[in-house]
């Protein structure tokens, strides 16, 4: 009766001899492959390096002004500008004003290549049945593997350092930015697609003067929600050399560091709501826009 009580299962040999073939296969593709996968990267870290210098190096009351007004720009609200300010002072009166500023500059590069690879895969998904049928599989995988699981690949190929970290957090964040981009365009009400068609309209015309538009706030919730998830990442990107406020949190997790841990577990609550609050206004705001406009 032992088989009712032991499931069947591959023999522990063969089991052993299919990983082994796995794991050296993936080290040769590294070893041949590792240098050009690399290189091919370079732009990405010099970005990412030109960045992290302007936050960390421009003078802390020019980033400030420079918050306040984007934060105004986005939400014409004094109290949320107001909240930004005063959440940054206190994150740099408690001396984490340099690890704040190379978190923001990480979550600003991974949100900016998250866009640029998620709206136009979900403008073709939104297009296409068949493709958003293949990706979406591959976006559950995404979202539902354990982020230390791709890790592994990652550093592998590209070793310890920036760019692994960034290329972590952006296949961690980068689903709801496509998710929402398809969900927004098919949203689109089909009466003023049919209006367009009527005026002789285009395909790149609708998309770029009709469906982009009327999607904007639908996009600018994956674009929240892409920064949301970037931040999550930052403690486990700081275990392969990413730096920040993660790896403040990696020291008081290794050594019991209670206060340390709390602090900067804060900071990154706090850059999370500035993000947040913004984002949001300025979807927001979209919104209001096209009820007035579009009735």
């Amino acid at each position: 009766m032992e088989w009712l009580t032991k499931f069947p299962h591959m023999d522990d040999n063969q089991l052993r001899e299919l990983k082994k073939v796995i794991d050296e296969g993936f080290r040769a593709f590294t070893r041949a492959y590792g240098d050009g996968i690399e290189s091919f990267f370079e732009p990405l870290q010099f970005f990412l390096i030109q960045s992290e210098r302007f936050m960390t190096r421009t003078p802390w009351p020019i980033i400030l002004i420079l918050v306040a007004l984007i934060a105004w720009l986005a939400s014409r609200n004094w109290k949320i500008v107001a909240g930004c300010v005063g959440t940054l002072l206190v994150i740099g009166y408690f001396d984490m004003w340099d690890d704040t500023m190379k978190t923001i500059s990480m979550i600003f590069v991974c949100t900016v290549l998250s866009i640029a690879i998620g709206i136009p895969i979900g403008i073709i998904m939104s297009r296409s049945d068949r493709f958003q049928n293949v990706v979406n599989p591959v976006l559950d995988v995404m979202q539902t593997m354990p982020s230390f699981v791709y890790l592994i690949p990652v550093v592998m190929l590209l070793g310890i350092g920036k760019v692994p970290g960034l290329i972590a957090v952006v296949i961690y964040a980068i689903p709801p930015m496509i998710r929402l981009t398809n969900l927004g365009i098919r949203l689109v009400d089909k009466d003023v697609l049919e209006a367009a068609d009527a005026f002789g309209s285009s395909s790149w015309q609708k998309l770029k003067n009709v469906q982009m538009p009327l999607a904007l706030p639908t996009i600018m919730a994956g674009i929240n929600q892409t920064i949301m998830m970037a931040l999550a990442m930052v403690v486990i990107a700081s275990m392969i050399g990413v730096q920040g406020l993660g790896q403040p949190v990696l020291k008081a997790i290794a050594n019991q560091y209670f206060t340390l841990g709390i602090f900067n577990g804060l900071a990154i609550v706090g850059i999370a709501i500035i993000f947040d609050r913004v984002s949001q206004a300025y979807g927001h705001r979209l919104q209001r826009h096209r009820e007035i406009v579009h009735g």
